[in-house]
């Protein structure tokens, strides 16, 4: 095709080789564009079609860039839509079948009816249309679209026509008020805190306060916040009532009765003096456990016990850690041999048979000192305290008068002649914590603490408010004190027990400001925390040998001498299965009883 001098264009013959580079450069071959005639045309069905090939060309002997090319020939609607290096290349449609009539006469001014300018589409038609309107006519303003962008308008207005149909609008401005007015009435209430789920522990029979029998035990006494399995003990005197009177009053009445009895008769007044040793080691061979001397006399750990001196019936009274005291008559073989009191809140920790008369069992817990008086059946309070007491030892053998320790280092004198339940004098001896306290058997005024790390004798008649100086000095201990006692003739010895692992015998005969050490005895004093620490408490009848606990297996109750030798061990593979952590030893008899810490007591003896 070439431009006439006249402007317009005419038709050209392409060459073979022209053909040819069309096909190869046209993938979907020709496209063909179906330019609409003007309306007097369509109804005159005389429409003309127009072939556009996208071929090279030269213009005036130069290449015209894409753009200008269509802009030259009124392809203003399709601009930049042809492929880049591609030019249009207007090629005559086929005849016709029927004749057509000439085009009616342009006004001035207006392209030719021929031309693709002349008619009303700037060069070009729809690609999707076949000449007709088809419902598809552009409308005012869009003329200039193609036929694509056309009918992509038009599918917006009618998705916008049919979602406004729905009015989702409307309703979602509704639900929205509906939603806004409920949220305002409803109160949030705050969601408690999920506990978190403890991973499951595994848990000793023993922790689980079960027998190995699988009879569960009572629980603890409650903590704080639950109801407490036993009453609050009021203060001031106490019947002498068991737990189960309602049961077995008449047993308890005989056992009070027996206790009465054996205190009237008088021990033989025998000379205390030291058997050889072989002689006395010859009579811990001769003690022995039998099942038929073992009983659960408290429900919980022993802290304390305490043995009557009678030499016709073994009568003990042991105390635990909620404030019980069992009393067993072991010469009586059947179940009621035992009965149980509750003259305590707190763990008892110091008992004692009255020397002088041992119808009077003094027991000791945190907040009172009690005498229990089977001859009048009542638990008398002598002295009540603030402060924690932790043990007592009497001043005088007529015991009318005790120093009392106290958990935070004090001590105290009580007098029980005195009225009213308050000590006579409170002491700082500048411990941080005492332990217990012993009396000296021969110089009464003279008495032993155990605190911390501090082992100290003093002098009772020199103590006053603050300021007191110990007459000695017994060191070495490197971890606290868990007891310390004079040895029970002559005084000359004390025995003491430490968390670091090791018992001392120390060399008392003289009382320097410092006491030499005699004898250091390697000892498993580590108990942990079930139970009770251990304590080396002397054999009466033997000056020279203690007794103490062991962590040992098999479980056994171990006898030392002052120089630190082992001179025997109790113990039983049948009957004795748990560590005795107190002991107490007849005064006049080959009698050994040791306590556990589920309320057991094992009896050996001849």
């Amino acid at each position: 095709m070439a431009l006439s001098q006249a402007g317009t264009l005419e038709p050209e013959e392409p060459s073979p080789r022209t053909r040819q580079r069309m096909q190869e450069s046209t993938p979907t071959g020709t496209a063909e564009l179906q330019l609409r005639p003007e309306q007097g045309e369509r109804r005159a069905g005389a429409a003309r079609q127009l072939r556009v090939l996208l071929t090279p060309l030269a213009v005036a002997g130069r290449r015209l860039p894409q753009k200008r090319l269509l802009g030259a020939y009124g392809g203003g609607g399709m601009e930049g839509r042809a492929p880049a290096g591609k030019r249009l290349c207007l090629e005559p449609p086929p005849a016709l079948p029927s004749p057509r009539k000439p085009a009616p006469a342009s006004p001035p001014g207006t392209p030719p009816a021929g031309t693709p300018a002349g008619n009303g589409l700037d060069g070009f038609g729809d690609a999707d249309s076949d000449g007709s309107d088809g419902g598809d006519a552009a409308p005012d303003g869009y003329s200039h679209l193609s036929a694509y962008e056309r009918k992509r308008l038009k599918n917006i207005t009618e998705n916008a026509k049919f979602f406004a149909a729905l009015k989702l609008h409307e309703s979602a401005a509704r639900l929205h008020q509906i939603a806004t007015k409920r949220q305002s009435h409803v109160t949030k209430r705050a969601k408690p805190k999920k506990a978190e789920d403890e991973t499951v522990r595994r848990r000793s029979m023993r922790l689980q306060r079960v027998e190995p029998s699988g009879i569960p035990m009572p629980e603890m006494p409650a903590q704080p916040g639950e109801e407490q399995e036993y009453p609050q003990v009021p203060a001031g005197p106490l019947p002498m009532v068991p737990e189960d009177q309602m049961e077995n009053s008449k047993l308890t009445e005989e056992l009070l009765t027996t206790w009465m009895r054996i205190s009237e008769m008088k021990a033989n007044d025998t000379e205390k003096c030291t058997r050889d040793m072989e002689r006395y080691q010859g009579s811990l061979n001769s003690m022995v456990l039998s099942e038929d001397n073992i009983k659960k006399v408290v429900k919980y750990r022993v802290c304390s016990m305490a043995i009557h001196p009678s030499e016709s019936i073994i009568f003990v009274a042991a105390g635990d850690k909620s404030g019980q005291i069992g009393l067993w008559n072991v010469n009586c073989k059947s179940e009621e041999g035992a009965h149980v009191f509750i003259p305590h809140n707190y763990p008892v920790s110091c008992m004692h048979f009255s020397p002088f008369n041992p119808a009077h069992l003094l027991s000791l817990s945190n907040d009172t000192l009690r005498c229990g008086d089977v001859t009048r059946a009542v638990f008398d309070e002598i002295c009540r305290s603030d402060e924690s007491l932790s043990s007592f030892d009497f001043l005088e053998d007529n015991a009318s008068t005790a120093i009392v320790g106290h958990w935070d280092g004090d001590v105290a004198v009580v007098d029980r002649r005195t009225p009213g339940t308050s000590s006579e004098l409170s002491a700082d001896i500048g411990f941080k914590r005492t332990r217990t306290v012993h009396v000296h058997p021969v110089n009464k005024q003279y008495f032993v603490a155990a605190g911390s790390v501090d082992v100290c004798i003093y002098d009772v008649r020199y103590l006053k408010s603050n300021g007191n100086k110990p007459v000695s000095s017994l060191k070495g201990h490197t971890k606290s004190v868990a007891s310390a006692y004079f040895s029970p003739v002559t005084g000359n010895r004390v025995v003491t027990v430490c968390a670091d692992d090791k018992l001392r015998v120390y060399d008392t005969t003289s009382l320097p400001s410092s006491v030499a050490v005699l004898s250091t005895v390697r000892h498993n004093n580590n108990t942990g925390r079930w139970l009770t620490r251990f304590r080396a408490i002397w054999d009466p009848k033997q000056e020279d040998c203690f007794v103490v606990g062991s962590m040992a297996r098999p479980r056994q109750i171990e006898v030392f001498q002052d120089t630190g030798k082992l001179l025997h061990s109790f113990y039983n593979l049948d009957c004795l299965g748990s560590v005795c952590s107190i002991n107490v030893v007849h005064p006049s008899k080959n009698i050994l009883v040791g306590g556990n810490s589920s309320g057991r007591l094992h009896v050996f003896k001849e």
